[in-house]
């Protein structure tokens, strides 16, 4: 009978180790983002952006052009899609304003964003879930405008109500906590949240009491309004004509 040879073994060449002072662990590069519109006419813009600045967070702005359809109806609130302002961190994405102060006071507790105290701090909610879900008239009679003025407005009757609450939230809170902002010496989500209201009556020459017009007027002189208000100076946008009011 034929012998059959035996097929030779198969060997396997270990691969060669890297030293470990060679080895090279993975980088990962992570850009928190905030999603914006116009800064000319987005109030939300104004607010996310300000919040994240008085987070202390650092971040890159992503711009969507105001003049694309589904922007300019969510300026114009006639569309509920909510893409602006958008923050995205840490692989997080976080929009609606409340939500992204929410978040922010969690990751950045330092900047104290929220009152301390757990009384002033609901307070702090409550006025700003009003300035979130409601002053419909004011929105809609005078809206956010930094590239006009418009001297002896005439103000209608139910924003007119409008502008008579703002001013008594900010007069209750001023004369609470004794000022110079909403709650005390530290700027809070209340301050963003309602720092577009501060721009729409300079814009349509509102007539406020003394303490909220000093209000009014040191939050129109904080350095990142001031900021705000130069990047809107030579924002390329063409007019949208329905935010030109005129009645």
């Amino acid at each position: 009978m034929a012998t059959t040879a035996s097929a030779p073994a198969r060997t396997r060449t270990a691969p060669k180790a890297v030293p470990k002072s060679a080895a090279k662990a993975p980088t990962t590069t992570t850009t928190t983002t905030l999603t914006i519109t116009s800064k000319t006419y987005s109030s939300w813009s104004l607010r996310g952006w300000l919040l994240t600045r008085f987070s202390g967070l650092a971040f890159v702005e992503n711009v969507l052009p105001p003049d694309d359809p589904s922007t300019r109806a969510e300026i114009l609130l006639l569309s509920s899609s909510i893409r602006v302002p958008c923050l995205t961190h840490d692989g997080i994405k976080v929009w609606d304003t409340l939500a992204i102060a929410e978040y922010l006071n969690e990751v950045c507790p330092k900047a104290g964003l929220m009152p301390a105290d757990a009384k002033a701090r609901a307070h702090c909610r409550a006025i700003c879930g009003e300035m979130h879900s409601g002053f419909s008239a004011l929105r809609s009679s005078l809206p956010m405008n930094l590239s006009g003025h418009f001297p002896k407005f005439k103000i209608w009757s139910r924003a007119q109500a409008d502008i008579d609450h703002v001013c008594s939230i900010w007069r209750d809170c001023l004369d609470t906590y004794g000022g110079p902002y909403l709650f005390g010496q530290q700027r809070t989500v209340a301050d963003a949240m309602y720092a577009p209201v501060c721009t729409r009556f300079a814009t349509y020459d509102v007539t406020l009491d003394a303490a909220c017009a000093a209000y009014c007027n040191l939050m129109l002189q904080e350095p990142e309004m001031k900021e705000w208000f130069n990047a809107a100076k030579v924002e390329k946008i063409d007019n949208i004509d329905e935010l030109d009011v005129e009645f």
